[in-house]
């Protein structure tokens, strides 16, 4: 497996970037390749400070970088040169099996559609969030901010896609899909929830169970919860802030530990032709070496060639 990290992306690179291919080069134990995009001098001399050979690795010289402030769309023209650009064209050669950064999101998700291209019969890609339950499982939260607002038709996409993901990923027979509302009665919610409710009900590949409400989130009462990336980046914003309050004011507890971002490092880009993984622009290695991981997963499993199949 041939897996593309892009080092100059996020808020610590490449130092924090090269950490965690360090270590996950050492967790997956030679059984797949790390592709290192970014400044091929500054990768070399960060692997001797770290005091590790860089011919465990592929170095791609990658001198540009697509910053946090930059236009999604226009620095890809601007900076062709970019380790995103370069490492996405590489993908979509055929000479990586999956490209995960902490940089730019716009612009992974921008690079991605047009790059890489999405799934015939997708209408929008969407990015999720793994959320942890209280009874020890998981779910998967979506669209959580790549898409602000949508029509009926993508919500009920995003619940296929979703309910995708929980099956080959993280092995959920039948994976249940709840609608995120105001209320669990079919009549709640604005005009938008009311008629995705009824569209959900009609599709016989996702297994509906209605509404849930914000209280129901942590609660594994879905396995799949579907919103706007407005609703989803605010809830996962809104979890994140609970876990960092809970450490300013001392206060340990394993639940709430499980709301530490660097657990999972990075989610994947669903509804696109090739795996893209992305993760928070703050992350420490630890959050690296987990997207790698996670990255790896994605691409072993080959989950954009299940969600293709299946959109087919």
């Amino acid at each position: 497996m041939n897996i593309g990290l892009d080092v100059s992306g996020g808020d610590f690179a490449p130092n924090v970037n090269l950490l965690g291919a360090v270590q996950a080069k050492r967790a997956l134990n030679g059984d797949s390749c790390i592709f290192l995009f970014g400044d091929e001098t500054e990768i070399r001399n960060e692997l001797i400070v770290l005091q590790e050979e860089a011919s465990g690795f592929e170095i791609v010289h990658s001198p540009e970088i697509i910053g946090m402030d930059d236009h999604p769309t226009r620095a890809f023209s601007r900076k062709p040169n970019a380790s995103i650009a370069i490492g996405l064209d590489y993908l979509s050669e055929g000479k990586i099996d999956v490209f995960a950064s902490t940089g730019n999101t716009g612009a992974m998700l921008v690079g991605s559609i047009y790059k890489i291209n999405t799934i015939p019969g997708v209408i929008r890609p969407c990015i999720t969030a793994t959320i942890p339950c209280v009874n020890g499982r998981k779910s998967v939260l979506l669209d959580v901010g790549s898409n602000a607002d949508c029509k009926a038709d993508v919500l009920c996409q995003f619940a296929e896609l979703g309910s995708l993901y929980a099956e080959h990923i993280l092995k959920i027979d039948q994976p249940r899909i709840g609608l995120l509302n105001i209320g669990a009665e079919e009549s709640k919610g604005n005009l938008l929830t009311q008629a995705v409710y009824k569209m959900l009900q009609d599709i016989d590949s996702i297994n509906f169970i209605g509404n849930i409400e914000g209280r129901d989130i942590f609660t594994n009462k879905a396995d799949v919860i579907v919103c706007d990336g407005f609703t989803g980046n605010v809830v996962l914003k809104e979890a994140e802030g609970f876990y960092n309050i809970l450490k300013e004011r001392g206060i340990d507890d394993d639940y709430f530990n499980l709301f530490n971002f660097e657990n999972y490092g990075g989610t994947p880009i669903l509804g696109i032709k090739g795996n893209v993984v992305i993760g928070h622009g703050c992350s420490n290695e630890t959050a690296v070496l987990n997207m790698i991981l996670h990255a790896n997963e994605v691409a072993t499993k080959k989950l954009s060639l299940k969600i293709k199949k299946a959109f087919n």
